[in-house]
């Protein structure tokens, strides 16, 4: 029965956006755990308006097969024109003989030098959630 599941909720995992020269962010997957995640695998998709038209970017899917403790890892490359959209990143990955898993919603305007924060070991400037 669905009682009898364990929920476990997504801990010590972060996606953050941080602008590289030019018009070009990277996205990074953040391993904030004292041990290795593996087989990760990160869903990532844009959708909103641009100009009243709806769009919606091309569904990408990213494997790792771990990240290690305390690491980041670059997701992809993306470019400023899809910053005025939603940009989710669906998480998953097997931690301590169970498979977690999150979604990471940058919203609409989100990803914005006044949201910036530190990001842990890159010691650059970004957006992230946790």
């Amino acid at each position: 029965m669905k009682k009898d599941i364990p929920q476990k909720k997504v801990q010590d995992l972060a996606i953050s956006v941080v602008p590289r020269d030019g018009d070009l962010w990277d996205v990074y997957v953040i391993n904030l755990k004292d041990e290795p995640i593996k087989n990760v695998l990160i869903n990532s998709k844009g959708y909103g308006t641009i100009d009243d038209e709806p769009v919606e970017t091309t569904v990408l899917r990213h494997f790792f097969p771990s990240i290690g403790p305390l690491q980041l890892h670059k997701i992809e490359p993306i470019t400023k024109e899809v910053l005025v959209l939603t940009n989710e990143y669906w998480v998953s990955f097997n931690y301590d003989d169970y498979m977690f898993d999150k979604k990471y919603v940058f919203v609409k305007g989100s990803i914005d030098p006044m949201n910036f924060t530190l990001i842990p070991f890159l010691n650059e400037q970004g957006v992230m959630i946790r």
